[in-house]
């Protein structure tokens, strides 16, 4: 089990991955590699399974497993502690259209405003033609209006993903939750934007407040390579659980 502060003696020499008919599985030495409530850890792609083989062969002395967000993100979807099923998963990450943080606008000040417009609506307009709907914005509390076939397109859109990129309060809805924006989580997962830009398009309001008064640089810095760390790490288990090509690789060098 990790210690308190997320940290364990490291146990294993050598990573290697091996299929088994449910999947590919991560062996620790001759060691199965298992979740936190005892279930084999088996993941649907090899790419997924050669990224998270990766996270433990780079563990040096001791496992910090607070470093290893796939390995985190595969165990939710196998244990799903929530229990919910695909619709259940869909709605979790619908919730956020409505209340979508670039829809939002302010209404002064005026510079506040105008850095809204030119970073946001490039990407709702991208969003707009992508899919076919219509999304707007508002500076009414209440959000825009958004119309049905809108939310219809987008459930269906969330309902083309497999159970593991929807999983479990990660994959799709993870990346929704750490942005609070379905069409920032959609433009980056689509590769219409970099982690770096849609977690900055995120706290656009933030860092304008940060230029204006500054902040507490540490701390700022910490919350920002943190929210990309995660916001990666689930954009990139969105890929690799949509993998359905078999890769080539030699996982480790003798």
């Amino acid at each position: 089990m990790p210690t308190p502060t997320g940290k364990r003696k490291k146990f294993y020499q050598n990573v290697s991955i091996t299929q088994g008919e449910g999947g590919y599985e991560i062996n620790l030495d001759h060691r199965k590699l298992k979740t936190p409530n005892a279930k084999l850890f088996t993941v649907p792609s090899e790419a997924l399974a050669v990224a998270v083989a990766t996270e433990w062969d780079s563990q040096q002395d001791t496992i910090k497993f607070y470093t290893m967000h796939l390995t985190t993100l595969c165990n939710t979807s196998l244990d799903n502690p929530t229990q919910r099923n695909k619709d259940q998963l869909i709605q979790a990450s619908m919730k956020f259209l409505d209340t979508d943080t670039i829809c939002y606008r302010v209404e002064e000040p005026e510079t506040l405003v105008e850095l809204q417009k030119n970073e946001w609506d490039p990407v709702i307009a991208w969003a707009e033609e992508r899919y076919d709907v219509k999304i707007g914005s508002s500076t009414n509390i209440m959000g825009p209006d958004m119309p049905a076939k809108t939310k219809e397109t987008f459930i269906s859109l969330l309902a083309s993903y497999n159970m593991w990129a929807l999983q479990g309060n990660k994959g799709i809805e993870f990346v929704v939750t750490q942005l609070k924006s379905m069409v920032l989580a959609l433009g980056l997962i689509d590769r219409h934007l970099t982690v770096e830009k849609a977690v900055l398009l995120s706290r656009l309001e933030e860092e304008y407040q940060i230029q204006k008064w500054g902040n507490v640089e540490w701390a700022h810095d910490y919350e920002l390579q943190e929210l990309r760390a995660r916001t990666a790490a689930g954009t990139l288990f969105v890929h690799l659980c949509s993998e359905s090509s078999t890769i080539k690789h030699k996982l480790l060098q003798e």
